[in-house]
């Protein structure tokens, strides 16, 4: 176990049970960080419905069971695509906790789908304001903070195996995240001279709540049932299972640790060996 003793994080999209953000933040916490914990907190149109997003009620329902368990993190309901909620649930980590040493840039969408000629403005909109101006906004603010502290930070964003290849039907998804990549890149070399580190943690797909939405999909495309399509992707992958959330937290708790001091500017795959570049 990592010793994030001490370290204060803010992980985005971690409002939903069984998602990749909450896996992170208990993580975090149980390696001795306190967290903020956010997400959009309320439907917001069509591609933003109930089904698709992490309710405040939800994320507080997280929030009371880690501290229930001993941890000390907080809700703040944080739409990504406003500049000005993510400034502001940075400011809550410092008005609570003191400090931020460690920003999560993980909220996403990846459950619009269909053929780059079906693709509408609305749809590609969507994704990318999320997807990408949700992580520069994370980036700025954190680095902003953490430069006045003065003490460096961690700075993750979760891309995706799709930030290394080309899918069909996902052509904003996969735009995104290989923008979030070369994103990633600059921020590592601006704010390098600060102690800042700045890394995306790429995994291939992992079966949350919203991957379930993809697998369906992608079945139906194929013909073939759930069961079928999640038995071809193991047999993809060589170490012979699919990606679970707890693979995703462990790597951002080492890149949080002290064993990650001299990695910057890197996009990880966590994917079993499916991705190897």
């Amino acid at each position: 176990m990592y010793d994030l003793s001490g370290k204060v994080a803010v992980v985005t999209g971690a409002g939903r049970h069984g998602g990749i953000g909450e896996a992170i933040a208990r993580r975090f916490v149980a390696a001795g960080a306190k967290a903020v914990l956010t997400d959009i907190g309320a439907p917001k149109g069509e591609r933003f419905g109930a089904e698709h997003i992490g309710t405040a009620e939800e994320l507080q329902t997280i929030v009371d069971d880690i501290n229930a368990s001993g941890g000390e993190v907080v809700a703040a309901v944080c739409d990504v695509r406003d500049e000005g909620h993510v400034r502001r649930a940075i400011d809550t980590a410092v008005e609570r906790f003191g400090r931020i040493d460690v920003m999560v840039n993980n909220a996403g969408v990846g459950y619009i789908m269909n053929s780059t000629l079906k693709l509408t403005q609305d749809d590609w909109d969507a994704v990318l304001e999320v997807n990408l101006r949700g992580a520069f906004f994370g980036i700025k603010h954190a680095a902003k903070q953490m430069i006045a502290q003065g003490a460096g930070g961690r700075i993750i964003s979760i891309a995706s195996q799709a930030a290394k290849r080309g899918f069909p039907d996902l052509a904003a998804y996969v735009a995104s995240k290989h923008a979030l990549v070369g994103l990633t890149r600059t921020a590592a070399l601006e704010f390098g001279p600060h102690n800042i580190t700045v890394n995306t943690v790429c995994p291939n797909h992992i079966t949350t709540g919203l991957g379930a939405r993809q697998n369906e999909f992608r079945a139906k495309s194929l013909g073939i049932t759930v069961e079928e399509l999640l038995a071809t992707r193991a047999k993809q992958i060589p170490l012979g299972r699919v990606g679970r959330t707890s693979d995703i937290a462990a790597m951002c708790a080492f890149l949080c640790s002290s064993e990650a001091d001299y990695v910057t500017g890197q996009n990880l795959d966590v994917s079993g060996g499916q991705e190897m570049h």
